[in-house]
């Protein structure tokens, strides 16, 4: 047995979860609660597949982190961040405005913090400022890609998940900034040389 009996016992009540059903192998997929099947290639699988992305770098960062607030704080985005999936899916499901009030009061709070910055910044002041400043580059990239899907016409992206995502990544940004500076590393700016 590669697993021990554990693992099996926790999905005991679904009864059927299966690593591979070879149903995709022909370069289809079919999103949660859709008939239809979709391309690979398709706006909604791209967009899929970064927030995935996304999601699974913030438990990287949540898995190697000391800070407790910092990892509760990642968890909840990740919760968010399968509602906008689920979005993305054509489900009824949308971000609650209250997710962005949440974010932007954050984001105030570690303003007054650290000190104003009037240039770029170099990422690599600490390991964790840098994982989040990674992880803000594919929350950019995730939101071209859902904004992408909505620019197409086929699904519907709520306002309120286009403002969560664009606040998301000024989040992380002040996130690494603040781990930065906590960790009394002075931040970088580029020479242009």
């Amino acid at each position: 047995m590669v697993l021990g009996n554990d693992f099996y016992s926790r999905f005991a009540p679904y009864k059927s979860i299966m690593f591979y059903t070879k149903k995709g192998d022909d370069g289809k997929t079919q999103v949660f609660g859709c008939d239809q099947k979709l391309s690979k290639s398709s706006l909604v699988a791209e967009a899929l597949g970064t927030l995935d992305e996304l999601n699974s770098f913030l438990g990287v960062i949540r898995s190697k982190s000391k800070n407790l607030k910092l990892k509760e704080i990642l968890r909840q985005v990740q919760e968010n961040l399968f509602v906008i999936q689920a979005e993305v899916s054509g489900a009824k499901k949308k971000m609650a405005k209250g997710e962005i009030l949440k974010i932007e009061e954050k984001i105030d709070a570690i303003e007054k913090e650290i000190p104003p910055i009037h240039k770029f910044i170099i990422s690599g002041s600490t390991e964790e400022s840098s994982l989040l400043d990674y992880a803000r580059t594919l929350v950019r990239k995730s939101e071209r890609r859902v904004v992408a899907v909505g620019d197409e016409g086929k699904e519907k992206i709520d306002a309120n998940t286009l403002s969560y995502l664009n606040r998301l990544s000024s989040f992380l940004f002040a996130l690494a900034r603040h781990s930065a500076c906590k960790s009394g590393i002075n931040e970088e700016s580029p020479s242009y040389k």
